[in-house]
Order: structure tokens, then C-alpha cells, then sequence
């Protein structure tokens, strides 16, 4: 990755530099024997070597194509050196202009200002180029991350369990070869619940109204193949209806409780459905089947995750010998994090 170049704006170029050329006649303000034309050369030669410097010591950083989260002491000596070669020249244009001065020492306490100039421009861009690239990386993971979790939550919307395909081609034949007359019916209905299926892929969340029609699909396939071995009740209201859900929520919970518990005619499985404290209830009796079915991992683990993926919500799950159920929160708008 290319290292992103330094942007400072020109106010602060040239601001900086001019309160560094007052600061540096402060002294000379303090003195007794003030001379202004020497405060004014003096100002004048420290702003001219700080702006020169800004310019120079973004230019180098700049220069690098590879990230750097160090200081670079060769690239550092370099400055200083280009650094003192420029004061150099600058304090020899100030001692044409101030003949009476001693070269000598003046010479040595420009230099000195000018190493301290530099350092301080290098050491603030450094920091600064520093900044950049930390900003830069933490936007690289939260792309990354945010990829990961995309591609996560689409692996989960395409879990159908392909048992539940077999069994109903299996019942279709049956019906087939018995002459049922809801054949036909079975068919449309098995039709609709993989066009809500391919549908659904392409949306987060769907009305619990549309949810339900995915579930009355299953729920009627299911039928043909137990019969009166399943009973559901559906209670929610107008209200609930209008409220959203993760597509093939309800369903998953539903196919959760066939495959785990007993269904009979004798011993009939009762799925009930309804809203309590601002919740989705799903719940039915326990009746542990003796050999469960093998599990692909599309029930529970898979509705936790798309919750706390796209709502950071999670469901409730309370469970006793008797009852077994789950509590989904109600979502009234889409707030997608």
C-alpha cells in the first residue's frame, strides 16, 4: 500500500513561520541597545529559513512510496544537512545587509536556530505522517472486517437444508403414485416457498407479514407429509405483521422444532406463535425424538448471528423440561450498523 501523502495548509506554513521570525527577535526587543533594522533582517532571515524547511521537509517525506511508522535518521541527517547549507546562505545574505555585525558568532547561533527549526518541522510531520498512516491501516481492517461480516451473513442467507428438499420431492413422489389429489396444490406451494426463497436472498429484512407466507409454504408441505401430525397457531396481530425480520427466521424456528421433536399422529407436535412484551414468541411442547436428525447448522446459530450482524440484538432462548421457546426482538425500523 502507498504511503499517503502529507497535505498542510498554507496558513499554517506561513503563520508558523512568521511568529517563529517575531519570536526570534524577542531578545533583542528585551535588550537596551534595540536595533529595529536588525530585529526586522533578523525576523526576515528565520521566517524565510522556516518556510524554506516546510516546503523542503514535506517534500522528502513525500518522496517515500512505502509505509513508515518510524523515524528514518538518514532521511533526518539529510534535512539537517540541506538545512544547514540554506541557513548558511541566508546568514551570509544577512551579513551584506548588517556589515557591522561579527560574522562568526552570529553565524554560530543561526545555525543552531536553524538545526532547532528543522527538528521541530521534521519531528511535527513525522508525527503527523504517523497519524495518516494509523488512520489509514484502521480503515483498511474496518473494510476488511466489514467484507468478512458481508460475506458471512450472505453464506447464511443461502443455508437451506437440502433434507428439507429430498423429503418433499420424496413426498411429491408419493403423492404421485397415490394419485393425491393435492398434488397439484404441492407442487404451486413447493414453487413458492424456493421463489420466496431466491427473493428473499437479495433483502436483510422483510415484513413479519411476507415471513409468514414463507412459513403457511412450509408449513403445508410439511402437512402433506405429516398430516395432522402438526398443528400451529398463529397469533400476532395487524401491528406485528407491519414490523420487519430477517428473512426465513420464523421458518428456520419452525423446521427447528420438526426436526427435533416428535411428530405424529398420536402424539401431535403444537407450534404456537404470538407477541408478549415487545417480543416474537415461538414456542412448543418438548417431545425429544430418540434419533434427531443431523443438523447443518441453519437453526439457531444461524438466526443469532444474522441478529447481532445486521441489529447487535440478540434473541432470548428459555428452555425446561416442558416448553421450549424463543423470544425475537421486534424490529420497527431498518438500523443497519
Amino acid at each position: 500500500m502507498q504511503q499517503q501523502k502529507i497535505k498542510i495548509s498554507q496558513a499554517i506554513i506561513w503563520i508558523s513561520s512568521i511568529f517563529l521570525g517575531i519570536l526570534s527577535s524577542v531578545p533583542q526587543l528585551a535588550s537596551h541597545q534595540f536595533n529595529w533594522k536588525e530585529a526586522v533582517v533578523n525576523s526576515g532571515i528565520t521566517a524565510a529559513f522556516s518556510v524554506i524547511m516546510w516546503y523542503i521537509n514535506i517534500y522528502m517525506l513525500n518522496r517515500t512510496k512505502k509505509r513508515r511508522q518510524h523515524i528514518s535518521y538518514s532521511r533526518l541527517m539529510v534535512i539537517l544537512g540541506f538545512g544547514m547549507v540554506i541557513m548558511f546562505g541566508l546568514a551570509w545574505i544577512q551579513q551584506l545587509i548588517l556589515s557591522h555585525i561579527n560574522f562568526g558568532p552570529v553565524m554560530l547561533m543561526i545555525e543552531v536556530r536553524g538545526i532547532l527549526i528543522n527538528l521541530v518541522c521534521y519531528m511535527f510531520l513525522n508525527l503527523l505522517q504517523n497519524n495518516y498512516t494509523g488512520q489509514q491501516v484502521q480503515l483498511e481492517l474496518e473494510k476488511v472486517k466489514s467484507d468478512n461480516l458481508g460475506a458471512q451473513y450472505e453464506l447464511l442467507k443461502q443455508q437451506i437444508n437440502p433434507h428439507f428438499l429430498f423429503n418433499s420431492l420424496n413426498t411429491l413422489k408419493l403423492m404421485a403414485e397415490t394419485r393425491d389429489e393435492e398434488t397439484v396444490d404441492f407442487i404451486v406451494k413447493l414453487s413458492d416457498f424456493y421463489r420466496f426463497t431466491l427473493e428473499s436472498r437479495k433483502l436483510d429484512l422483510i415484513s413479519v407479514q411476507e415471513e409468514m407466507k414463507i412459513v403457511n409454504a412450509y408449513l403445508f408441505l410439511q402437512k402433506a407429509r405429516f398430516g395432522d401430525g402438526i398443528m400451529f397457531t398463529n397469533e400476532l396481530g395487524k401491528e406485528t405483521c407491519s414490523t420487519l425480520i430477517p428473512p426465513f427466521t420464523l421458518q428456520l424456528l419452525v423446521e427447528n422444532c420438526i426436526k427435533h421433536n416428535i411428530v405424529s399422529q398420536s402424539k401431535p407436535l403444537h407450534i404456537k406463535i404470538y407477541t408478549a412484551h415487545g417480543n416474537i414468541v415461538i414456542e412448543n411442547p418438548i417431545q425429544r425424538k430418540v434419533n434427531t436428525e443431523d443438523s447443518l447448522g441453519v437453526g439457531l446459530d444461524n438466526i443469532k448471528m444474522r441478529y447481532k450482524h445486521l441489529l447487535e440484538k440478540d434473541i432470548t432462548i428459555h428452555s425446561d423440561e416442558k416448553t421450549f421457546q424463543i423470544k425475537l426482538p421486534l424490529i420497527h425500523e431498518y438500523n443497519h450498523y
